[in-house]
């Protein structure tokens, strides 16, 4: 059987050799591109290189989702300052972009995948001296999964903006449009799973959404779907976090819109369900007054209610009594299996999220640290925050300050000084063409002051374990 596992692999890695295609002498950057058993690759190696190779992967792609090519970095590749940093200072870098474009839930495939890569460069390029592996969204949990499971191919893990939990993130989408169909859409048949017409279920929740921002009432119940994820009225990445109560609920709205119901709601669900092979998601048992209670935003949405004139209580009272969803357990566990960490820390790992990540909130970095307490060692983790709107919102500098922070600890075996003024002056001192940030709600970049910060996340709500 381990026969034909590796005849299987060099033959992928053949047909990857055939399709790629080289640029450039040994004394120039070479440039690889190509497809391992379909899934797109790009591998970049400087003239010198050092002997390190950084293995990216990126988030989650829904449907529709524009093709910027094979991407690797958290910045976009055709304004990535951070590829071109790591290349000039001697670091390999590569990419594979996964089946079927990188489209939809693909970390079962990507776990295949990125390894396959790591075959191919071995035999075509080198065998690395070291291997760190990085990712952002859900890329970030590809890159929890990729060095727990493959321990002797890495030395190293970078994480951004992490959705570490993808089942709890899954259940904390169906609460918040739970409460948004409760809520905002009485008597509508909107279908929240196993939906025969997800876009028309998207687009009913949408109607929703954008009718309760009319009112101060709907505001207000916005406000509580979205406290059932803690998720920040922080959208705006180029902007300082609202201190008006309005402006702050309309950018929780454009979370709830763009991340829980556009991004990850009945279309994307469809799609998850038919890879899983049923519905992950559940809020049979969940007491929703209790979540309130838990929640960071209890005050808020108390302040919003009292602003409003609404009884909270008769609005928690019609989510108690609503009908409940049960998942599929088949669904369930191939989620757990493929996106779920158990949080062993075999090599270093360091994280970085914006404290305004309403996507993936930075709630994932508490309970993936509760994991690592249970099952690895803490001394290999290191948690860094930003203090910024914004789903990875991260500059070249931030990055760049970020991978030399884990390469310097890999080399001495000990963290350096990670205190967020010695992290802001490393990036400030990279100069302006690496501070830039893009805001995914505008898609356009703008400068940035570096602004690492001490934070200490709220509790994961939904947590899967």
């Amino acid at each position: 059987m381990h026969r034909l596992i590796r005849a299987t692999v060099l033959i992928a890695v053949l047909v990857g050799l055939l399709a790629g295609a080289q640029t450039a002498s040994a004394q120039e950057r070479r440039t690889y591109t190509g497809a391992i058993d379909a899934a797109k690759y790009r591998v970049e190696v400087p003239p010198k290189w050092n002997g390190t190779l950084v293995l990216y992967s990126h988030g989650y792609f829904p449907q529709g989702f524009p093709d910027f090519g094979v991407g690797l970095t958290n910045r976009p590749p055709d304004r990535s300052e951070t590829e071109r940093w790591l290349l000039e200072h001697g670091y390999a870098m590569a990419a594979s972009q996964f089946q079927n474009d990188g489209i939809g839930y693909q970390v079962h495939n990507a776990l295949r995948d990125q390894i396959a890569l790591l075959d191919w460069f071995e035999a075509n390029v080198g065998k690395p001296r070291r291997t760190v592996a990085t990712g952002q969204s859900l890329g970030a949990a590809i890159t929890d999964l990729l060095v727990e499971r493959n321990p002797h191919r890495f030395d190293g893990a970078v994480t951004m903006c992490s959705g570490h939990d993808p089942l709890g993130l899954f259940n904390t989408v169906l609460d918040i449009n739970f409460a948004v169909k409760t809520l905002l859409a009485p008597g509508e048949e909107i279908e929240l799973v196993h939906a025969r017409d997800p876009e028309a279920a998207t687009q009913a929740l949408v109607a929703a959404i954008e009718r309760a921002l009319t009112t101060p009432q709907g505001r207000a119940r916005l406000a509580l779907a979205g406290a059932f994820n803690n998720v920040q009225g922080w959208y705006a990445s180029h902007e300082p976090q609202p201190t008006e109560l309005d402006e702050w609920i309309r950018q929780q709205a454009a979370w709830i819109q763009n991340a829980y119901t556009i991004g990850l709601g009945p279309t994307s669900r469809a799609d998850l369900e038919r890879t899983a092979g049923g519905n992950p998601s559940w809020n049979v048992g969940v007491d929703y007054r209790r979540q309130l209670a838990r929640s960071s935003l209890s005050a808020v949405v108390r302040k919003a209610y009292r602003a409003a004139g609404l009884d909270l209580r008769q609005d928690l009272n019609r989510l108690a009594a609503a009908p409940r969803i049960a998942a599929d357990p088949q669904a369930v566990a191939f989620v757990q299996r493929y996106g779920v960490p158990t949080g062993r820390t075999p090599v270093p790992v360091l994280t970085l999220h914006t404290t305004g990540d309403g996507g993936a909130v930075p709630d994932s970095e508490n309970w993936y640290a509760g994991q690592v307490r249970r099952n690895g060692d803490p001394r290999r983790l290191r948690q860094l925050y930003i203090e910024r709107g914004g789903h990875c919102s991260f500059s070249a500098a931030d990055e760049i300050v970020l991978m030399r922070t884990l390469f310097e600890r890999i080399e001495s075996g000990r963290w350096p000084d990670t205190s967020p003024h010695r992290l802001n002056e490393q990036a400030a001192e990279l100069g302006p063409d690496y501070q830039l940030v893009l805001d995914f709600g505008t898609f356009t970049d703008a400068p940035m002051t570096p602004a690492f910060t001490r934070y200490a996340p709220p509790e994961h709500l939904r947590p899967s374990r």
